[in-house]
């Protein structure tokens, strides 16, 4: 076992510093935590040749400025520092230690973060094989590489995989810590963005479920404890399109600010933003979906929202802002456009009043800014099997935005060129999505020459199928 994992880090290892560095938006999913490097008592000083004499204070020192790079989102020199500090790591404890193995995980950390999800994923294992080598297959030690190694796997669109690494970093904290240990929250959030990427509706609803549950019985004595869990669950069934029970946990919410802290609470704003901005959708997952919620409203959340921001004194201006503009951008989805203009006009002179607002007016008003959208398949494939390579291709969207936040002159192209029915949803999902318009000295303007870029991962046999010519017809 131990010849196999001094193999897998060699490889693993060369495998990183041969590894580009081209950096590149990542779809989801979260790497795992740094891991510090402990010292160890009583180990011999090692010359690296012309270097200093290595010490685990140089190994430390090292690792500091590896954070401090993190911390600054310098990445590539964080990069180099993370290969550096493996090598130091080897030298000093070996391949057979767990620092090796922290070394390891930290080096994959960083080049998810860069998007060499590969070389990632080998440190990753590698970080695994040397923890079950010299602890056991169920070490809790394990917990932090299966979910950088989850994550990995997900950002390179291999969610199938991806759900096979968090229920392993689920279960190892069951035996750890018990089946109801609220550690493993987190571990679940992963394991539902998972398994909703891998097109399971009802099986990321039931993890959902699952979370809700263990947050329940944690905050079984404390209701308004309860409040962030539950709006990250409105995020979740969002998400995954379950609008009637996101709508009900809004409610819920609502209700147990206003029960604890009054009706006119500001912690009252956020939830009710996100109950008005539900109602841009209708639940198709409802067997009646053309019920009562499509004539329902959420302007009456929206306008609520603002009067509570208001007239609350110690809530802080930003806040009333996004209040603000979000009952506007109900105005402009709902087409009422003079009362969104009278609104994005007021708070485009509020923010000019102060010049330490310029840079929130820029980003809030002088670019359009999408107010819904839905999710769009990131695959076109249901399952893959080890053997097989992803690919990854685009659809690139140029379009224009027009004063009244509609998208117009729309042009549409996908990469491969065969995708035809991926590039017509796409094309679909951007036409009908509804944006605030971008302002310019407070009056709402066309914006030109926008682009969206979707990118999506395919399989060479799928790419094959489309260049198939038809079958032709057996008909006389």
């Amino acid at each position: 076992m131990i010849n196999r994992v001094k193999k897998f880090i060699l490889f693993a290892s060369l495998a990183a510093a041969a590894a580009g560095h081209a950096q590149q938006d990542e779809p989801g999913g979260a790497p795992a935590s740094l891991d510090p490097i402990p010292p160890a008592a009583d180990r011999a000083p090692q010359s690296t040749g012309n270097e200093p004499v290595l010490t685990e204070e140089v190994l430390l020192a090292e690792f500091a400025r590896y954070r401090r790079l993190v911390d600054e989102d310098a990445m590539d020199e964080a990069d180099t520092s993370a290969k550096r500090i493996v090598q130091m790591t080897l030298k000093l404890y070996g391949p057979e230690s767990l620092e090796a193995s922290k070394a390891l995980s930290n080096l994959a950390i960083v080049q998810s973060k860069i998007g060499q999800y590969d070389a990632a994923m080998q440190n990753f294992e590698s970080a695994i094989g040397i923890i079950e080598a010299v602890e056991d297959r169920l070490n809790y030690q394990l917990v932090n590489p299966l979910k950088g190694l989850g994550a990995a796997q997900l950002n390179s669109g291999r969610p199938d995989l991806a759900i096979r690494s968090f229920d392993r970093a689920r279960h190892v904290t069951h035996v750890n810590e018990g089946p109801h240990n609220v550690e493993q929250v987190e571990i679940l959030e992963s394991l539902a963005e998972a398994t909703l990427r891998a097109g399971d509706l009802e099986g990321a609803r039931d993890i959902l479920d699952s979370i809700f549950l263990l947050n329940a019985r944690h905050f079984e004595n404390d209701a308004l404890a309860m409040v962030p869990s539950l709006m990250r669950r409105g995020e979740w069934q969002h998400r995954a399109g379950y609008f009637n029970d996101e709508r009900a946990t809004y409610r819920r919410v609502v209700r147990i600010i206003e029960s604890r802290l009054g009706k006119d609470d500001p912690k009252l704003i956020a939830p009710l933003t996100k109950l008005g901005e539900s109602f841009y959708f209708v639940d198709l997952t409802d067997k009646n979906p053309y019920g009562s919620n499509v004539t329902a409203s959420g302007e009456v959340y929206f306008k609520r929202a603002a009067r509570i921001a208001e007239s609350s004194p110690d809530v802080h201006w930003s806040e009333k802002v996004a209040a603000d503009l979000a009952l506007a951008d109900y105005y402009t989805y709902s087409e009422s456009y003079n009362r969104a203009r009278k609104i994005y006009s007021e708070t485009w002179d509020f923010l000019s009043a102060d010049p330490e607002r310029l840079e929130d007016r820029a980003r809030l008003l002088e670019e359009p800014v999408v107010l819904f959208q839905r999710a769009l398949p990131t695959s076109v494939f249901d399952r893959v099997s080890n053997r097989q390579a992803v690919l990854t291709g685009t659809i690139v969207v140029d379009y224009n935005v027009s004063s009244r936040g509609r998208v117009r002159s729309i042009r549409t192209e996908a990469n491969p060129p065969e995708f035809t029915d991926l590039q017509r949803m796409v094309h679909r999902e951007i036409r009908r999505r509804v944006f605030r318009p971008m302002l310019v000295d407070g009056v709402p303007q066309t914006s030109d020459d926008m682009r969206f870029v979707h990118t999506f991962y395919y399989r060479q046999s799928d790419l094959d199928a489309l260049k198939l010519p038809p079958e032709k017809s057996t008909d006389t």
